[in-house]
């Protein structure tokens, strides 16, 4: 695979002009979202101060003109940036993956399904509402692997019976093949009832939770405090997870500084980290040009693709 620094001078060299073009293509583009925000603002607050200047009142009409304004520009945004962002993927993003390997095809529509995410056993959540985009999928040193981004939610009521979503899952989602197939299934969640009440009363939740399958337990200090076990069969979960598949599992957490949860299920490996935002999606109102910008695309995709090299998953493990 190709060295975060190969990709980046490819990113300024080679992209570079193709970059310039949409960098003005994004001033353009903040320059008519500001007018447009600007004209929306002005025309709900003059709807406030004639309620305001009639009724001497600030009531419901008034939060209603507050809230079709914030609607109306969120619309209007996605609208404007639809073909920005499209450019971006397919000029920009589709190369990157291209240059790493050829073996590898993107579409910026498409998502890992939802069958494939609800078979990890990752998320016991109901699942309510099931979007992505940026799927990636090939094959690295003939190992089949996918990754995209997701962002998984749920319906719940409060108290009071008011809705309202909750998120079961947003970030960046990978599944990659072994070469062999598991009878059993093996979760791995990040441990926070250890971090929280410490080992004898995190072991003692961890060893209750509803709907999970056994707490098990391994002969890694590290490991245990960074991650809890489950699973139905303790024999095969221990000779999946030897102790250098453990020290490559902590790399990788490690690495991303995110919340890591892993599983293992049929010949799959999944893996999901949890982000707050879009990881392909383009800058609008910074720079495309600038250093960090850049880095954190090359940097995203480095990650979901040498996964394979990481783990190091295009190798018999199981004789080791």
């Amino acid at each position: 695979m190709k060295s975060i620094s190969e990709l980046t001078d490819f990113y300024y060299n080679t992209l570079f002009p193709t970059l310039e073009n949409l960098e003005l293509q994004r001033q353009v583009l903040v320059s008519k979202a500001i007018k447009i925000f600007t004209a929306i603002a002005l025309l709900a607050l003059a709807g406030i101060y004639i309620r305001w200047y009639y009724f001497d009142d600030f009531d419901m009409f008034s939060l209603i003109f507050i809230i079709a304004g914030a609607v109306i520009s969120a619309w209007v945004y996605q609208h404007i940036i639809q073909d920005y962002r499209s450019d971006f993927k397919i000029s920009v993003i589709k190369p990157l993956i291209e240059e790493i390997d050829t073996h590898l095809s993107y579409s910026p529509v498409s998502s890992i399904s939802q069958t494939l995410f609800e078979r990890s056993g990752l998320f016991q959540e109901r699942i309510d509402h099931f979007r992505g985009n940026d799927l990636v999928q090939g094959s690295i040193a003939s190992v089949n692997l996918q990754f995209s981004d997701l962002h998984v939610e749920s319906d719940n009521k409060d108290a009071k019976g008011n809705s309202h979503r909750i998120t079961v899952f947003k970030g960046l989602y990978i599944v990659a093949e072994f070469n062999k197939h598991f009878k059993s299934r093996t979760i791995i969640l990040p441990d926070s009832a250890e971090k929280i009440f410490g080992t004898v009363l995190g072991n003692w939740f961890q060893s209750r939770s509803l709907g999970r399958d056994n707490l098990i337990t391994l002969d890694s200090t590290a490991f245990e405090k960074a991650f809890v076990v489950y699973g139905n069969d303790p024999i095969e979960s221990r000779y999946i997870l030897t102790h250098s598949m453990m020290e490559r599992l902590l790399n990788l957490k490690q690495s991303v500084a995110h919340p890591v949860s892993i599983s293992f299920v049929d010949a799959n490996i999944h893996i999901a980290i949890a982000y707050n935002k879009d990881l392909f999606e383009p800058t609008v109102f910074q720079s495309l040009l600038k250093y960090d910008n850049a880095m954190s695309y090359i940097h995203a995709l480095s990650l979901a693709i040498g996964i394979v090299e990481e783990l190091k998953l295009n190798e018999r493990l199981w004789s080791k």
